[in-house]
């Protein structure tokens, strides 16, 4: 080849390239720096619980620079989830990423048989209704998300994928691959993606925390309960206290009672363990169809439920439940005979009002080895008198039974004024009764509100400590008021000179008085009583009310009552200065004992001088009588020496005669 056609040559070539590279800096319409990233999530198992799964989905964020009607298309398809799930994943638009949100927009593709039919119609979408609605798997019509930008810049949004709160869901991973494609504007038929990017996004359920407890849970015992119902109880119905349970011993298949044990972990979750239920006494325990004294069961779910029946036998069952881990304090259910062997009552409302009255009379009913008698008890009126005051001497009417009291509840209808004699039997009519009770009285009031008195429940209280403002309501004889409400008894509510720590008293201008006291309810019979705490501070408290309307005209007259607060702060000082006048009492007393002291001994003094002064005397005259005897002593001596000497001399004188 020759110089000449070798330059030559070279020559075009250049031209060439010089062409193409003309070429490839032409302008471009193409969607240019997508960029398409995801994050894995997470759910629960329980379906309820994927209400809340948006804040642990998996998201898909894509960004893109693009003109005016390019658009970038974003659906996804199932790649892999656990055997036999059929739950349907979902993805929302969440938000936008670029700078200025508004230039971003985001919609759902309703309508089209194809997305290429619906990527025609885009010439219609220059302004993008900013729809949210989520879609589903598949890319078909309707579950195309389209991204579009309003002029030339970036668009970006981010896309949460979760799974639906309505399927039953199965533990496991749930993989899902996200599809972007991007489309140029200035392909006029606008059918073939420019291009396709993919992305994988997995969300993980795991098993949830009661089901790796079922599987190796630890029991807590200050966790696990047993708790004892009566009937039949169905789970979730129990309270979380035991009931107090008294049931008729008559054997049958009847449930009496119920115990729901609960196995819990440390973490309150609920963990299958060993239960054996024992009964010592009458009554069988029963699950299922096994009854027997002792049950033992493999929990399940650590949650069982056992029965209690009754054997025939009358008494106290005493009933032991034990797992693996804890044993329970003995739980108890009393099984009474058929027939109550006594039955005591009284007046729990002392006064009553004309129609139904609940709750008037309370009756304690026992069988023959002295346990509460639960049985059907029935109220009868004394006499044909009684009745016609209150209650029914024909036809006795049932009370009911009150298990946690242990006690039978009688209603009683008042008819006229007066005071009515009731009783108690345990059967439908008094022919039939084993037990009767003897009479408990009840008086029918028909009397106004004429009168009212304020009070308290005590004369002096410590600061903040509890009291009762009561108000009782009289009629015009004086007597107590059965339960009502007095409507305007006072002009305003009660009025205190202090104001209490705790409570009000108000409602007191129109007063609620009550049929019974009960202590567990702040109430007293013939009363409204208002529960609250004293002032923290020392002094009187004194009430204050005005009678109104609500009140005969003998009654609306200005009312007080006063009670005194002693501040505990003082009381030391109060027991020093108690305990100092004590001491100076006691010094005082001392001190006049000992002048006392002193006195007696003066006198005593005194009496020691006078008795020496007697006894010198004495001592003086015995020395002169001893004198005057010794005196009289040595002259009968004397005497008596010169006879026995004369004697002597006489006895001589005739020895010597006789030897003569």
């Amino acid at each position: 080849m020759s110089k000449t056609t070798f330059f030559k040559r070279i020559a075009l070539t250049a031209i060439a390239a010089l062409g193409l590279g003309m070429l490839s800096v032409a302008p471009s319409q193409a969607v240019s720096n997508l960029t398409v990233s995801g994050t894995n999530g997470t759910a629960t198992l329980s379906s309820v619980g994927g209400k809340t799964d948006s804040s642990t989905a998996a998201t898909v964020t894509v960004n893109a620079l693009m003109d005016t009607r390019d658009s970038v298309t974003v659906t996804f398809v199932e790649k892999s989830v656990p055997t036999g799930s059929a739950v349907i994943a979902r993805m929302y638009f969440n938000e936008t990423t670029t700078a200025l949100a508004s230039s971003t927009k985001v919609e759902t593709t309703t309508t089209g048989a194809s997305l290429a039919t619906a990527k025609q119609a885009m010439t219609t979408w220059q302004v993008p209704t900013d729809s949210h609605t989520g879609i589903v798997a598949g890319g078909s019509a309707g579950n195309v998300i389209l991204l579009s930008h309003t002029s030339n810049g970036y668009v970006g949004a981010k896309f949460f994928l979760q799974l639906d709160s309505t399927t039953t869901r199965i533990k496991g991973t749930y993989t899902y691959t996200v599809i972007v494609k991007t489309f140029n504007a200035d392909d006029g038929s606008m059918l073939a993606a420019e291009s396709t990017t993919t992305q994988d996004v997995s969300i993980v359920i795991s098993d949830t925390a009661a089901n790796t407890a079922l599987v190796s849970g630890t029991i807590d015992p200050a966790k696990s309960t047993a708790v004892l119902n009566a009937g039949v109880v169905a789970d979730g119905g129990f309270s979380t206290t035991d009931s107090s349970v008294a049931v008729v011993a008559t054997a049958s298949a009847t449930v009496h009672a119920s115990i729901q044990v609960k196995t819990m972990t440390s973490t309150s979750l609920p963990a299958p363990e060993s239960v054996t239920v024992t009964i010592t006494g009458p009554g069988l325990v029963k699950s299922g169809s096994v009854s027997g004294k002792s049950i033992t069961i493999i929990g399940t779910g650590g949650n069982n439920i056992l029965d209690i029946i009754a054997d025939g036998t009358a008494g106290v069952a005493s009933i032991v439940v034990k797992t693996t881990t804890v044993t329970f304090p003995a739980k108890n259910v009393t099984f009474y005979a058929k027939a109550a062997k006594t039955i005591t009552v009284t007046s729990n409302a002392p006064v009553i009002n004309v129609g139904t009255n609940l709750d008037v009379i309370r009756a304690t009913a026992r069988d023959a080895d002295g346990n509460v008698w639960g049985g059907a008890a029935y109220i009868y009126a004394d006499t044909a008198a009684d009745a016609l005051i209150a209650g029914s001497n024909a036809t006795p009417v049932a009370c009911s039974f009150d298990s946690a009291l242990g006690l039978h509840k009688c209603p009683v209808t008042g008819t006229a004024k007066g005071t009515a004699n009731l009783k108690v039997i345990d059967a439908a009519t008094v022919a039939l009764a084993t037990a009767t009770s003897a009479a408990a009285t009840t008086r029918v009031s028909t009397g106004v509100p004429t009168t009212a008195v304020l009070s308290f429940d005590k004369a002096t209280y410590t600061p903040g400590e509890r009291a009762q403002v009561r108000v009782q309501i009289l009629d015009a004889e004086g007597l107590m008021l059965g339960a009502k409400t007095v409507t305007n008894a006072f002009t305003a509510d009660i009025a205190s000179s202090k104001a209490f720590f705790s409570g009000s008293l108000s409602g007191s201008a129109s007063p609620v008085i009550d049929a019974a006291t009960s202590a567990t309810l702040i109430t007293n019979a013939g009363h409204d009583t208002f529960d609250v705490y004293m002032p923290m501070s020392d002094g009187v408290v004194t009430l204050t009310a005005t009678g109104s309307t609500g009140l005969a005209l003998s009654g609306r007259v200005a009312l007080t009552a006063s009670a005194t607060v002693v501040d505990t702060g003082n009381l030391p000082a109060i027991a020093a200065a108690e305990a100092a006048t004590d001491a100076a009492n006691e010094a005082i007393d001392a001190a006049n004992a000992a002048t006392d002291a002193a006195n007696l001994a003066a006198e005593a003094a005194d009496a020691a001088t006078v008795a020496a002064e007697e006894a010198r005397d004495a001592a003086d005259a015995a020395t002169a009588a001893v004198e005057a005897l010794a005196t009289e002593v040595a002259t009968l001596m004397a005497a008596l020496k010169a006879q026995i000497t004369t004697l002597a001399n006489t006895v001589a004188k005739i020895a010597k005669k006789v030897k003569a």
